[in-house]
């Protein structure tokens, strides 16, 4: 089976551009199983409540949950694992560095399929505060008015 050209989406975390800003992203390989793929390729994972970790100098996504795959049988793993995330070393380094020193925060945000691959998107994060989520949410209906309006004085 030749390999997919170009990006499919797979999964995002919506919540993620609610609770926090996104100052940087990163682009990393998961180490997975045969199953957990095909599951996931069937669009059944949830990245709502996962956020990554670094330990012993490696990134791991805790809290993403991929359901089992239908014809696993034995093979399906425990949907709720600890997943890998490949990475180069200087690139783990820096993020280890950030989180440990100026309360950053290691996001999944969205996870696709690149050329045959599954690749997941990391965000470094900051926590927004109510007042911070208040004026977000206002500036997105303010922006949702003006292209109302625009599209309405085009018509």
């Amino acid at each position: 089976m030749p390999h997919q050209r170009g990006i499919k989406p797979v999964a995002q975390n919506r919540k993620a551009f609610h609770d926090y800003f996104v100052e940087e992203r990163y682009e990393c390989g998961l180490e997975l199983f045969g199953t957990e793929v095909k599951s996931m390729r069937q669009g059944r994972v949830s990245l709502k409540e996962s956020w990554a970790a670094v330990r012993g100098g490696e990134i791991f996504v805790e809290g993403m949950h991929i359901s089992p795959y239908d014809q696993g049988s034995y093979y399906n793993r425990d949907p709720l694992r600890p997943k890998r995330l490949l990475l180069h070393k200087s690139e783990i380094r820096k993020l280890d560095g950030l989180v440990a020193r100026q309360g950053y925060t290691l996001i999944p945000l969205e996870i696709y399929l690149k050329e045959g691959r599954m690749k997941l998107q990391l965000g470094l994060c900051k926590g927004k505060q109510a007042h911070d989520k208040r004026d977000s949410e206002a500036k997105r209906d303010a922006d949702r008015d003006i292209r109302r309006a625009l599209r309405q004085n085009n018509k």
